[in-house]
């Protein structure tokens, strides 16, 4: 019987470069992991979540990647004109649709939609990734497992919560998410693990037997099913969930839009002026205009936070809830509607070739 070749990576695997990806993928979890042993030691999984780790994880990552999507459509002139009806007319639909939801089926409905929502985008973007490092790799084998394994990876952590209700977090407000019975858990457990255990012997498989090596993909099938088990099912805590959840989503996809704008975005637009100033000037736009929106959050809505963003705005701000809310949500609404046309492989071919 011949020997299996050496295993080795093609030269395309990484979506970035090594240190890049190791950085934004592995350090980003390896961040998340440190900061929940430290929660840990520290007392703070019990406790609220500190105003510096909801500025750190909620306004410099969350809201901020999400405000990242401007450098990718509406910063870009070249882009703009590629799709301009839907550019232009998705924030207004995201508002006409709010206000919609909000009046028809008040706040607990409206925020319930919108957190689903925000569930399938938060799992099509690790699915994005994983497509995105096949297609580098040239892998053409274990498609189904894989993409079986990785909506394992992030479905059954949220199949647990749905049956384990009320958790100590929640995703947007209580009771946004459907109480499940706990034998739906009980079925899709043996399944959640048969998935896992068979993407781990593919792996070793293509590795030790086929000679073939995908690092990165399978740096980001780790990451995502360690990081989404350990915040939704090991711990019942809103800081496990909050550092387990937002850094490994939001930093990645921070990277990647910087990295494809600079190199595939339109030469004389604004963002590539900003973005060849460096990281900071790019981080900076996206960190001030995520905490603008933060403060007209909770100076409007929540309340929860006056030492940072300032008193209630009162008055009869509260009579116009059903527009300002889904108003203060268009550019996280917009941000799932285009991610699902922005980074499709036709309408960014050069991401097969390398981000």
């Amino acid at each position: 019987m011949p020997r299996p070749a050496q295993a080795s990576a093609p030269p395309g695997a990484w979506l970035f470069d090594r240190r890049t990806d190791l950085l934004a993928f592995g350090g980003t979890a390896a961040f998340s992991l440190a900061a929940l042993l430290l929660g840990a030691h520290m007392g703070w999984l019990e406790a609220d979540l500190h105003p510096g780790l909801f500025v750190l994880a909620v306004v410099l990552v969350d809201v901020a990647h999400v405000w990242s999507t401007i450098f990718r459509v509406y910063l870009d002139p070249v882009e703009r004109e590629q799709r301009p009806l839907l550019y232009r007319y998705a924030p207004l639909f995201a508002w006409v649709a709010g206000v919609a939801l909000y009046q028809g089926g008040g706040p607990q409905l409206f925020w319930r939609g919108f957190a689903y929502l925000a569930v399938f985008h938060f799992i099509r973007q690790q699915y994005g990734f994983l497509a995105l490092y096949r297609a580098r790799a040239g892998e053409t084998r274990f498609h189904r497992l894989d993409t079986a394994a990785l909506w394992a990876a992030t479905l059954y952590p949220l199949i647990y919560w749905h049956t384990h209700l009320p958790r100590a977090f929640d995703w947007f407000i209580t009771g946004d998410f459907v109480s499940l019975p706990l034998w739906v858990e009980t079925l899709t457990a043996p399944v959640y693990w048969a998935l896992i255990a068979a993407y781990v012997l593919r792996s070793l498989y293509a590795r030790f037997r086929l000679g073939e090596r995908n690092p990165g993909r399978d740096l980001l099938m780790g990451t995502t099913a360690l990081c989404w088990y350990l915040g939704i099912i090991a711990f019942d805590s809103d800081y496990a969930f909050t550092v387990t959840n937002v850094f490994i989503h939001g930093v990645p996809y921070i990277v990647l839009i910087r990295r494809y704008a600079l190199a595939h975005g339109a030469p004389r637009g604004l963002a590539r002026r900003i973005l060849a100033a460096g990281w900071l000037p790019y981080v900076a736009v996206l960190w001030v205009l995520a905490y603008g929106e933060e403060l007209l959050w909770d100076r409007a809505v929540w309340q929860d936070h006056p030492g940072l963003f300032g008193a209630p705005f009162g008055g009869r701000v509260a009579e116009w809830l059903p527009f300002v809310v889904p108003l203060l949500a268009v550019p996280q609404l917009t941000h799932y509607v285009l991610d699902g046309f922005i980074w499709k492989r036709r309408a960014a071919p050069a991401l097969r070739a390398g981000a």
